[in-house]
């Protein structure tokens, strides 16, 4: 299979071959339990979709009761879908755990950034505060003009403004794995990934 999910568990640090410190990131990977094969013929693409996550099947609905109950599947929390490897037999039911992996590889991290609710255009956009004095007033953290005046007499779309900032899904790519933990299924990871503590992130190799 090309990925899992996964849980960040959070950040520390490692010591090289060189004794260098390097800043990496843990991220629990799987185990994940396929719950559906889908193919070409049946679905018009192929793909496994793997669950991850334990969850109480009173907080399941009964099409997804349903689900796991035909794929022969431990009820899960959180559903996604990777690309499968050409040649290899799926079955539903298994379970992938961070053994997919090895030292060395390059994996691609999805997750949810932290979101830091509504924010001026210093925090959101990296806009530069305006002078303190010669008539400023109190507003050097505005954003100041944000259009002409009697022509065209309106605010164009996608004007950098004051406004919701964070929680939208961030991709990282190449991030080295520097160490498996097979026993815990931890993966630890050059560089940082996004998202607090505990969110759910997708890697993919």
């Amino acid at each position: 299979m090309r990925g899992l999910l996964g849980k960040k568990v959070g950040m520390t640090r490692i010591f090289d071959s060189n004794g260098d410190v390097v800043p990496v990131t843990v991220l629990q990977a799987g185990p994940c339990i396929v719950t559906q094969i889908k193919t070409e013929k049946n679905d018009g693409y192929n793909a496994i979709q793997v669950g991850f996550g334990e969850v109480n099947d009173k907080h399941l609905s009964n099409p997804l009761k349903g689900h796991f109950k035909s794929a022969n599947a431990k009820p899960s929390k959180y559903l996604a879908e990777f690309d499968v490897v050409p040649g290899f037999e799926y079955v539903s039911g298994s379970v992938f755990h961070v053994g997919i992996f090895k030292t060395g590889d390059y994996v691609r991290v999805s997750g949810y950034s932290k979101g830091r609710g509504f924010t001026g255009v210093i925090k959101r956009h990296n806009f530069s505060r305006q002078k303190k004095t010669h008539g400023t007033g109190h507003t050097e953290r505005a954003p100041g003009s944000i259009g002409q005046a009697s022509d065209p007499s309106r605010v164009f779309p996608g004007m950098r403004m004051a406004g919701r900032h964070g929680n939208a899904k961030v991709t990282i790519e190449n991030l080295e794995i520097m160490e498996i933990d097979k026993r815990k299924n931890y993966l630890l990871v050059k560089g940082s990934v996004p998202g607090p503590k505990d969110s759910v992130v997708a890697i993919e190799r």
